[in-house]
């Protein structure tokens, strides 16, 4: 009875292997920007930066932030595009998208990760769009780099 029931669950991961999920609470980077493919269908990208504290062995406060890239599509694109802006809360869940193409200027092949987000939520307050106890993130928010700096690593 074990041994079917250990065969059966094995099954089921194998045929239902979908599962990847991000989800993330941090702050808006920048503005959203909104763009339209030929077919009128909205897309929206934007930066969101987390920061996970700590301290160290020492007592010291320790801190990272993290960002991360952000696109959303349709109705939600046009959403995001009217409602957020730089400093703007939000809990989002996703999933990671690896998108490519062909850099003109090196000839070679290029990448950036994504979180194509399918569900936000807005968690600044209405009046100045910071929410209770905003902090500015901290680092450079990776949007703004050129496009010939390459990841550090």
């Amino acid at each position: 009875m074990r041994h079917e029931l250990a065969v059966t669950a094995s099954l089921c991961i194998k045929s239902h292997n979908r599962m990847q999920k991000v989800m993330l609470i941090g702050y808006l980077g920048h503005d959203p920007e909104v763009k339209y493919t030929q077919q009128g269908r909205a897309i929206a990208q934007f930066s969101v930066a987390t920061t996970e504290r700590w301290g160290n062995r020492d007592g010291e406060l320790q801190e990272h932030t993290e960002w991360f890239a952000v696109k959303t599509f349709g109705r939600r694109a046009e959403i995001v595009g009217e409602f957020l802006h730089t400093g703007s809360r939000v809990y989002l869940e996703g999933r990671k998208r690896t998108e490519s193409w062909d850099d003109n200027q090196s000839g070679g092949k290029r990448y950036r990760d994504f979180v194509y987000a399918d569900r936000i939520e807005f968690l600044s307050s209405k009046g100045n769009g910071y929410g209770n106890g905003y902090q500015e993130p901290t680092g450079n928010d990776p949007d703004e780099t050129t496009a010939d700096q390459e990841p550090p690593f």
